[in-house]
């Protein structure tokens, strides 16, 4: 037994002083980005902040740019809109194998990376002056879209947080993101009154970088825990079960099917509201109280995750989709009416964002998230892609909107049985085996 005062007693209270000056300076250093390792909390506001941003930048710009690119340049505006949709094709491809980095490597490195290629992606955007040029571009912007936008962010809160805090994170982050449009779109529009939209997009692209690469680059290096007690061939195992089962199976074509209804539904509900007789103001408004309905609706999903399962909630989710699409493709007004349902529509919106998130987690727990997410995401991505060109085919196979609405609200109630019926009768299929 060593003496009072020996060599051991004094390395206990060297190392209790220590402990001590830790306990003090960990507040510190958590209030601040800049220490060489900030906590895992300190990723939430930091995320808040890039996603309103990348989100705002690289996808809601562009409609409110999209006019007047048409007619400075003369591309058609079918022409314009397919090189933003192969943005979105591209990001949900380079996403598959971005989502096996983010597993084992963790977010900090692809979210800053993304950041750093999004920035010239644009100055090309902006500088282009052939239409293949201009496309090209935007295949680099959809690359960057893959590292910086939900997918990532949800692996980063996904890795980091547990339980309660996982929903509670994942919430704040998409209610943050969810003002995107409600800022950017505006501050687009009044950017693009002063100058030309090259001009604009040269701004944009300067606000993203002094924005989002400092944050992913300082304040995402926190440890990351997924998969570093794992060994490799049980990791792939895994991966390689869950996404050839036919639960996920099923649940990715119940998700992509939700997605086509819900991204068609947005996108044409300004030309339903002038076809039942609202003016094109009445018409905006009615798209902008759908995205209000969006945060509404992310507010009240912790309280759904309490109360229901994962499949049940799934259901009632994409039910109310189909519900809310029907009633804005049979009912003929009062247009305040199609307002309510355009603010519900908005709110289920809002959910399913949360439930795409929440996945793979829900089901098969956080091991190889960001690679099942990335699978998951794939098809969602590309249908979200092609909603527009779909959508204004089938209105006008059909001779109008409301016809188109109807169409939607079948898909998304095949979704909803899907998930309700089919996922569960894999699920006791495989038990069985």
């Amino acid at each position: 037994m060593s003496p009072v005062g020996g060599p051991h007693a004094r390395a206990a209270t060297v190392e209790s002083s220590a402990h001590r000056v830790t306990a003090r300076s960990a507040p510190e250093a958590r209030a601040v980005c800049a220490p060489s390792r900030p906590g895992k909390r300190t990723a939430v506001p930091a995320l808040c902040t890039t996603e309103i941003t990348s989100w705002g930048v690289l996808f809601y710009a562009f409609p409110v740019l999209a006019p007047q690119i048409s007619r400075d340049t003369g591309w058609s505006a079918t022409s314009v809109t397919a090189a933003f949709s192969a943005a979105l094709i591209v990001s949900a491809v380079v996403g598959l194998p971005l989502g096996r980095y983010l597993d084992r490597r963790g977010p900090r490195i692809v979210m800053t990376s993304g950041s750093l290629l999004a920035v010239p992606a644009l100055l090309a955007v902006a500088a282009a002056t052939e239409f293949q040029w201009f496309a090209a571009a935007w295949l680099l912007v959809g690359m960057s879209m893959s590292a910086v936008l939900y997918p990532p962010a949800f692996a980063a809160v996904t890795g980091w947080f547990d339980g309660t805090e996982r929903t509670r994170a994942l919430t704040t982050v998409t209610l943050v993101g969810g003002l995107a449009s409600t800022v950017f779109a505006p501050l687009t529009a009044v950017l693009a009154g002063h100058f030309s939209w090259r001009t604009t997009y040269v701004i944009l692209a300067l606000v993203l970088a002094a924005v989002t690469v400092p944050l992913h680059a300082l304040c995402l290096r926190s440890p990351w825990p997924a998969e570093r007690a794992s060994p490799a061939r049980r990791v792939h195992g895994h991966r390689r079960s869950v996404a050839l089962s036919r639960p996920f199976l099923i649940l990715a074509v119940a998700m992509t099917l939700a997605s086509f209804a819900f991204a068609a539904g947005v996108i044409n509900l300004v030309p339903l509201f002038v076809e039942r007789g609202a003016s094109p103001e009445v018409a905006a408004w009615a798209l902008g109280i759908g995205g209000a309905g969006q945060v509404l609706g992310r507010l009240c999903y912790a309280r759904l995750v309490r109360r229901t399962s994962v499949r049940a909630r799934t259901v009632i989710a994409f039910t109310a989709g189909a519900v809310t699409t029907l009633a804005l493709g049979l009912l003929p007004g009062p247009v305040l009416l199609l307002i309510v349902c355009s603010l519900i529509a908005g709110m289920v919106r809002g959910i399913v964002t949360l439930l795409q998130a929440t996945a793979v987690t829900d089901r098969w727990g956080a091991e190889s998230y960001a690679t099942l997410s990335g699978i998951l995401a794939a098809p969602v991505l590309a249908a979200t892609a092609l909603a527009p060109w779909a959508g204004a085919g089938i209105a006008a196979a059909l001779g109008g909107y409301a016809a188109l609405f109807v169409v939607l609200a079948a898909v998304s109630a095949a979704a909803s049985l899907l998930v309700g019926v089919a996922e569960r009768c894999a699920r006791a299929w495989e038990m069985a085996l």
